[in-house]
């Protein structure tokens, strides 16, 4: 309805049914159970576990370079850690940045806080590994 109708037809006595402000308040979509693997649960549960991996192969890695676990020289470990741990951090932030609700609402922001976080850990690690390489090559 343009705003001249909705003029004509308040000046006229007839004007269209209002629709009440409180129902649009009162609906809450459906309620998602604990269990219930949702998009957004699962897509923060893929980032967790890619930066979790990324977390472990940084810390090998950085074991390895500081010459407790053999004496590898190898690139592909703190590489591997970078390459997850951005991609644990970007997925985590695109389920946050996409979550309609809150923590218990399905939308998996928990697990998307926690997979940015691991992301970052994992980065971290990465970095460290290719520091030291650098130092010392």
């Amino acid at each position: 309805m343009s705003i001249f109708s909705a003029a004509a037809a308040a000046m006229l006595g007839d004007s269209p049914p209002a629709t009440p402000s409180a129902a649009h308040l009162l609906v809450q979509p459906a309620a998602v159970s604990s269990y219930t693997l949702t998009a957004g649960r699962l897509w923060s549960l893929v980032a967790a576990l890619l930066g979790l991996v990324g977390v472990v192969i940084g810390g090998l890695a950085l074991a390895r370079s500081a010459g407790r676990i053999g004496t590898g020289t190898g690139m592909r470990g703190p590489i591997v850690a970078l390459a997850a741990g951005l991609a644990a951090a970007v997925i985590g932030g695109l389920v946050v940045a996409g979550a309609d609700g809150g923590p218990g609402t399905g939308g998996g922001i928990v697990g998307g806080f926690v997979a940015v976080v691991v992301g970052l850990i994992a980065m971290v690690l990465g970095g460290l590994v290719l520091a030291r390489s650098r130092r010392t090559g």
